[in-house]
């Protein structure tokens, strides 16, 4: 981030915020890491040279991630919702993520090691589940509410009938 960002999520980490954003940075496209800025003086949980932040940014959303301690915990009340553009690019991200210690959940939800909540979300699903056509969008939800990992060819073939 070269520039200040006016809004920046700030995700609070225990201590490896540096490696979260090395991941994203690695995993997703539009992604990188910034400045790292590192303690200047001894705090009650660190030491000089600790790293505090780390700049980064995610499909181009400018982060700060905090190393605050084992305070606080991610929840599913924050998540990235990552749009896909077919079955290939979803396995990819989600197999990344979970791949990389982190855990399955229900309908295109997935969590990386460090407890941030993803949203795989193929096109065809969102394009189905809001369909103009209310049977059409009730089965693909139905199709969708039974999957972990989202199956692009099963939500076509819901939508289908």
């Amino acid at each position: 981030m070269d520039k200040q960002a006016k809004n920046t999520i700030c995700l609070w980490y225990d201590d490896d915020a540096e490696a979260a954003a090395r991941f994203y940075a690695r995993t997703f496209p539009d992604s990188s890491v910034g400045a790292i800025h590192r303690a200047p003086g001894a705090y009650p949980s660190g030491k000089q040279g600790d790293v505090l932040t780390v700049e980064f940014t995610v499909m181009g959303l400018p982060c700060l991630g905090l190393n605050g301690g084992p305070m606080f915990e991610h929840n599913e009340s924050f998540s990235f919702q990552v749009a896909t553009a077919d079955q290939a690019e979803t396995d990819r991200y989600w197999n990344a993520i979970v791949g990389n210690g982190g855990q399955t959940s229900a309908c295109g939800w997935c969590k990386d090691k460090w407890g941030v909540s993803w949203q795989i979300t193929p096109i065809a699903l969102t394009r189905a589940i809001t369909h103009s056509d209310p049977a059409l969008a009730k089965r693909a939800f139905e199709a969708m509410m039974t999957m972990s990992k989202i199956d692009v060819a099963a939500i076509e073939a819901a939508c289908r009938g």
